[in-house]
């Protein structure tokens, strides 16, 4: 965590009591826009059988960063390096049980093949809400 050493004017001291809190308005966005890992597991199942493994890979990263960020709003939670978010994701509060455990086991099945990568998209949507 910044430690502000030297503020005269008041400014970092204002800025960083700001982001200290979360808005209300950006957690339900937040949320409500976890449509869009649907959205991109649905179009990474279209180049799962051609084994297009980098555009699949691609597409898992994504919608596991937006259910990241969308496990954290509800907590008030900032995540502000994507490296660690899950392992944070999954300490906080009403999180499901095994969720960085699960993501860990999506991203160690594809290896390439079409019957991988369609595996790979099967266990990332386990237990999703629509």
């Amino acid at each position: 965590m910044a430690v502000v050493l030297a503020d005269s004017s008041g400014e970092l001291t204002a800025l960083r009591q700001a982001a200290g809190i979360y808005p209300p308005r950006l957690r339900e966005a937040v949320v409500t826009g976890l449509w869009e890992a649907n959205s991109i597991l649905g179009g990474a199942r279209k180049a799962a059988p051609r084994g297009d493994s980098g555009y699949v890979a691609g597409c898992l990263f994504r919608a596991v960063l937006l259910c990241a960020h969308a496990l954290h709003a509800p907590a008030g939670r900032w995540v502000v390096n994507e490296k660690g978010a899950v392992a944070t994701a999954g300490r906080l509060p009403g999180v499901p049980a095994g969720f960085s455990k699960d993501v860990d086991a999506v991203f160690a099945a594809p290896d390439g093949g079409a019957d991988a990568l369609s595996g790979a998209l099967d266990a990332a949507a386990v237990g999703r809400a629509d």
